[in-house]
């Protein structure tokens, strides 16, 4: 199934994908869309070109696990890609993954521009990658 993974924020939105095996999650592109409505229409139309069956949207959750502002904004965009795309939603903890992306950065020597046009489409690729591990482990057991 191809899923399309999503990390929300408040400049820039990543995007990622996996293939239809599900074993690799690559970083699609970052949308710079503030207004909700365009926002919302921009990921449709990526998960149309795409041919995703499902989206994994980043929830961000505070560090002690209760959910404030911005995962309130991750649900209702959530809710807004449902209605507008007919596909199913799934949220994930994304706590970290933005420094995980930050990681692997470091490890390619990624820096400056270059380094803030891809850290988010990163970001959603941890996050993508996070959803499939979890969907593997439920499948086994």
């Amino acid at each position: 199934m191809i899923i399309l993974g999503v990390d929300l924020g408040k400049a820039r939105t990543g995007l990622a994908l996996c293939d239809k095996g599900e074993l690799l999650a690559s970083p699609l592109c970052v949308l710079r869309e503030h207004n909700r409505e365009r926002l919302v229409e921009a990921i449709a139309a990526k998960a149309g070109e795409a041919g995703a069956q499902l989206l994994a949207v980043g929830l961000p959750r505070n560090m002690d696990g209760t959910e404030g502002e911005s995962a309130q904004n991750a649900r209702e965009i959530g809710a807004l890609l449902e209605e507008s795309t007919g596909l199913p939603v799934e949220f994930v903890d994304e706590r970290g993954t933005t420094i995980t992306a930050h990681g692997y950065l470091n490890d390619t020597n990624t820096r400056g521009k270059k380094r803030k046009a891809v850290v988010d489409a990163v970001a959603a690729t941890v996050i993508l990658e996070n959803f499939l591990e979890k969907r593997r482990m439920e499948n086994r057991g």
